[in-house]
């Protein structure tokens, strides 16, 4: 299972977000767990093209290319996700996420950016032809107390995102190890 954070910050909501999702699946079953961080990529996530990436830009790819499943967020900016998320996936090829189950989330200043999940991620998966699962989150900032998710309807969405993903991910092909927590840039 993959998890990616579009944030260009550390520490960051919505890398919290992603990694409470990935726990949650965790609790439901064995797997294991690699975050995607575009703010460990670094400048060099700016390419034009994939074969001028960076090493953690390619890593990054062949993880999400590779994943099981995966839970994606970003930060919302100004009623869109962030625009490295978005330049991350258009390094992805097409073809890759065909048939893989995902769950959008994403995080923002208020509720007003609520529906960028639905008006904005749903639709970049489903260019891939993934499955996103029927359960978003979205967290915004008063959700949130020392950098932890704590309000109890979002971590409702959670959970229930999180029962659907664990119901949905395909068996991986390697022999599933204990719950870790990797990161890739």
């Amino acid at each position: 299972m993959v998890g990616v954070s579009g944030s260009a910050r550390r520490p960051s909501r919505t890398s919290s977000l992603v990694e409470l999702l990935g726990r949650e699946v965790s609790r439901r079953r064995e797997t294991d767990f690699t975050l995607v961080d575009v703010a460990g990529i670094g400048p060099g996530l700016g390419a034009f093209a994939r074969s001028d990436l960076p090493a953690a830009g390619e890593a990054a790819l062949r993880a999400i290319e590779g994943a099981d499943a995966l839970i994606v967020g970003s930060p919302i900016y100004k009623g869109s996700y962030s625009g490295l998320f978005k330049h991350l996936f258009d390094l992805v090829d097409p073809l890759a996420l065909a048939g893989i189950p995902v769950v959008v989330a994403a995080t923002g200043g208020g509720r007003r950016h609520a529906l960028t999940v639905e008006h904005q991620l749903r639709p970049l998966f489903g260019f891939f032809a993934a499955l996103t699962l029927p359960t978003s989150v979205y967290a915004s900032d008063e959700d949130f107390s020392d950098g932890a998710l704590t309000d109890p309807g979002t971590l409702d969405r959670v959970r229930q995102a999180a029962s659907e993903l664990a119901a949905h991910a395909r068996p991986s092909a390697r022999t599933a190890a204990p719950v870790s927590l990797q990161r890739v840039a």
